[in-house]
């Protein structure tokens, strides 16, 4: 199987194409591939609880549930430093969920781990 990374880069602002993000992550998991994704700009705000629990894009879904199946199916996620400071995202929005914050040097490495990078 493959290593697919997810570079998401739209946020609440685009609901639609935010919930595709996660639910073409989740349809990758679902064929038996490892994903991690990578939130960068307004995606970081993703990962935000109330936007998790209130987001739905216009036939991508409910982005809780997308979430929950990619948590509970073993994708990580990373979130940009930058773009989560300069939001006023800290620490306790990552709590008791499995994501971390990165530099932009780890989005590359992903990349270049990776065998697909798909962006959002």
């Amino acid at each position: 199987m493959a290593n697919i990374l997810v570079h998401a880069t739209c946020g609440p602002n685009d609901p639609t194409r935010a919930a595709l993000s996660f639910l073409v992550a989740k349809a990758a998991l679902d064929e038996g591939h490892t994903v991690k994704l990578f939130l960068a700009g307004d995606a970081v705000q993703l990962f935000r609880d109330a936007v998790l629990d209130s987001l739905v894009g216009l036939g991508t879904g409910k982005l809780r549930e997308h979430y929950d199946a990619l948590v509970a199916g073993g994708a990580r996620f990373y979130l940009s430093g930058m773009s989560a400071k300069s939001r006023g995202m800290s620490e306790a929005d990552l709590a008791g969920k499995p994501g971390e914050f990165a530099m932009p040097n780890v989005l590359i490495r992903l990349s270049l781990e990776s065998d697909r990078v798909l962006s959002y």
